[in-house]
């Protein structure tokens, strides 16, 4: 049975708050991809893009899923663009219940703040660009096996959520064993 949690979604959606979280109630590691790749680089996303720009950090990004989905009993927090190469949901895939997050644009804006250092936002923060880049991302995101709406939601909700789905499809799989 997979034993990791795998937070996908776009940003702003809740993923390294509810996965941090999660983890405690699950009593499992935490594993946010993001941090580790700023810990392992010495440098911060919006440094990593400004610098090297977005094929080097997809490729930071590549050796990072690659290293933490081996490790077991964990919740990972993935960037928001970790479901664009299909290697990632792979190997994520192999020990990972993913479960997709979601907003809608308003709340990730009204998250993020208009002075945030989003790297893909930089220059357009608007629900139109916030809009187009969900749209574009939408179905690289239908790789999860759960989807949660986090609008309006307070975190322990979406944790409530979260822990009923687990429950549910370990009922589902122990029956399916039977």
């Amino acid at each position: 049975m997979k034993s990791n949690i795998v937070l996908i979604g776009f940003m702003g959606t809740g993923k390294s708050s509810i996965g941090r979280q999660l983890a405690k109630v699950l009593q499992k590691d935490f594993i946010d991809t993001d941090q580790e790749i700023e810990r392992l680089t010495g440098l911060t996303i919006p440094r990593i893009f400004a610098k090297h720009g977005e094929v080097r950090f997809r490729s930071e990004e590549k050796l990072m899923v690659k290293k933490v989905a081996k490790r077991e009993n964990c919740v990972i927090s993935t960037g928001g663009g970790v479901v664009l190469a299909p290697e990632n949901v792979a190997e994520l895939k192999k020990n990972g219940i993913l479960i997709c997050l979601s907003a809608s644009p308003e709340t990730i804006l009204a998250r993020i703040g208009r002075g945030s250092n989003r790297p893909l936002l930089r220059k357009k923060k608007s629900i139109e660009e916030i809009r187009r880049l969900l749209e574009d991302r939408e179905p690289y995101y239908r790789c999860a096996d759960f989807y949660i709406d986090t609008t309006g939601l307070q975190t322990s909700e979406i944790i409530e959520k979260i822990v009923q789905l687990l429950r549910e499809r370990g009922r589902d799989h122990a029956e399916s064993k039977s």
